[in-house]
């Protein structure tokens, strides 16, 4: 296995700490962990979708109703 050296916020490092100190493993085996899914999840070729760029917003709006298909009201009118 080879070594590579990489900087790091200081927020990210207090993360990455606190949670090899709480799974008791070593920042290494996160860091690896994390890049190794990171890289299943990347998409094939480089295209990249809407919810790629956004699935961190998922769910993040208050207030909108849960599931427009439940109230048939939300699309009076949609397309004319």
């Amino acid at each position: 296995m080879r070594t590579i050296s990489l900087k790091l916020p200081d927020d990210l490092l207090v993360q990455l700490d606190t949670q090899a100190k709480a799974r008791r493993v070593t920042k290494s085996l996160l860091v690896r962990e994390s890049l190794e899914k990171a890289l299943r999840e990347d998409s094939p070729a480089g295209v990249v979708s809407c919810y790629d760029l956004a699935r961190d917003l998922a769910g993040t709006v208050k207030g909108l109703p849960e599931d427009l298909a439940d109230n048939p009201e939300y699309l009076d009118g949609f397309g004319q």
